[in-house]
């Protein structure tokens, strides 16, 4: 869901240099590390915590242009899609904020399609489309990581990438209703 389907990152960037308009910061196109404060000085540590546990936050994040045409295009196509997404370890307002950000901008369908966990490897499924380089967990998965593309992965070049705009030429899916 994040930085897939709602844009996390802008969003961060953007409610940090409005709080903290004289503090250094990360434009989105440098950022190299999946973890945002992993990529800032540690004194800084608190206050993005502070943004992306703030009430609200997840709750509205814009949508990913095209994200929503996409999956709903797929599911008109008869493949079966769910989101899947994980929490930050702080979750008091992100688990019930993720459910409310697909119903408000996804529709109440979606949210019987959403899927949290903190370990996507034990989720079945063809595909996982996700930001994260190197998803870990218990277990094999059965799905094939296809990179959605964001500045912190482009490193990672043994994957399928892709983005809202050349979805279809990287998953080439069959139509499977007609």
């Amino acid at each position: 869901m994040d930085n897939v389907l709602a844009d996390y990152e802008g969003e961060f960037l953007t409610k940090f240099r409005k709080k903290y308009p004289g503090h250094f910061y990360i434009p989105l196109e440098r950022r190299s590390t999946f973890y945002i404060h992993e990529q800032y000085p540690k004194e800084l540590k608190e206050q993005i915590f502070g943004i992306l546990t703030s009430v609200g936050f997840f709750e509205n994040l814009p949508l990913v242009t095209g994200g929503k045409e996409a999956i709903e295009e797929m599911t008109e196509m008869g493949h079966e899609v769910f989101i899947c997404t994980s929490f930050i370890h702080q979750y008091e307002n992100c688990v019930l904020e993720k459910y409310a950000w697909v119903e408000k901008n996804l529709g109440y369908e979606w949210v019987k399609r959403t899927i949290l966990t903190k370990d996507k490897t034990l989720v079945f499924g063809d595909y996982l489309i996700d930001d994260k380089p190197q998803p870990e967990g218990v277990r094999k998965p059965y799905w094939e990581h296809i990179l959605y593309e964001m500045p912190y992965n482009g490193s990672v070049k043994e994957k399928r990438r892709l983005n809202w705009k050349n979805w279809k030429e990287i998953l080439k899916l069959e139509d499977l209703v007609h």
